[in-house]
């Protein structure tokens, strides 16, 4: 249990992907706000938000058990073993109602190109989109949803609720290709996932370790 909320902790807060449509510049405007003095205000509508965000895909099966996965934009961790998505309507919309379950894998250097071609075409018109790409599933031994191979980092869940677009997986499971891991725990160096940067509508690279999570703050706590 805990393997699983450090590697969510580590991957999502790294930043995450959620509405396959994007728009540079929006016309709507947002007046009901005070603006601070000294800085450049945005209002609510501005698509920077909360960059960066993880690349993340969804792979669920369809009524007839032929997979299809979409490029999300808007996910994180709700708790330690339950991660939140923003959804509009789609194919895996409508497979998530009836299979009640789906795998969540982390985009990668090695797999962006493929994952973009994802967020770029729907599943009701290019059926076979997975197999376009070169990319293979097997079925999930935990919950009712395709694992895309060649992404080596997936998260196999089930649908806890699904109300108004937002959807809650619960994670039965995560499961990781022996090669990105250090000391059995995900080594974000060895993954290398892309982050989605929504303010310049392009994909960066995780970076270097810049501190170590509460330690760095003790500075101050020396005359406590």
């Amino acid at each position: 249990m805990r393997k699983i909320t450090l590697a969510l902790t580590a991957i999502l807060a790294a930043g995450c992907v959620f509405n396959t449509t994007y728009e540079e510049e929006t016309s709507v405007t947002n007046d009901s706000y005070v603006e601070v003095e000294g800085r450049k205000n945005f209002g609510s509508s501005h698509a920077l938000m909360t960059t960066p965000q993880p690349c993340v895909v969804i792979a669920t099966w369809d009524k007839e058990h032929h997979p299809n996965v979409m490029v999300a934009a808007w996910a994180g961790q709700l708790d330690a073993t339950e991660v939140i998505i923003s959804l509009s309507q789609h194919k895996t919309t409508e497979n998530l109602e009836a299979s009640k379950a789906f795998t969540l894998s982390f985009v990668d250097r090695n797999t962006l190109v493929q994952s973009d071609y994802f967020g770029l075409v729907s599943g009701k018109l290019v059926a076979d989109k997975i197999a376009r790409v070169g990319f293979t599933v097997t079925s999930s031994p935990n919950v009712n949803a395709p694992i895309i191979k060649e992404y080596p980092l997936t998260l196999e869940c089930k649908v806890r609720s699904f109300k108004d677009g937002i959807l809650i997986g619960e994670v039965v499971n995560m499961s990781a290709e022996e090669r990105i891991l250090t000391g059995g725990k995900v080594d974000l160096d060895k993954l290398q996932p892309v982050v989605f940067d929504a303010s310049a509508n392009v994909y960066r690279a995780v970076g270097e370790v810049v501190g170590h999570a509460w330690q760095e703050g003790k500075v101050y706590m020396d005359n406590q």
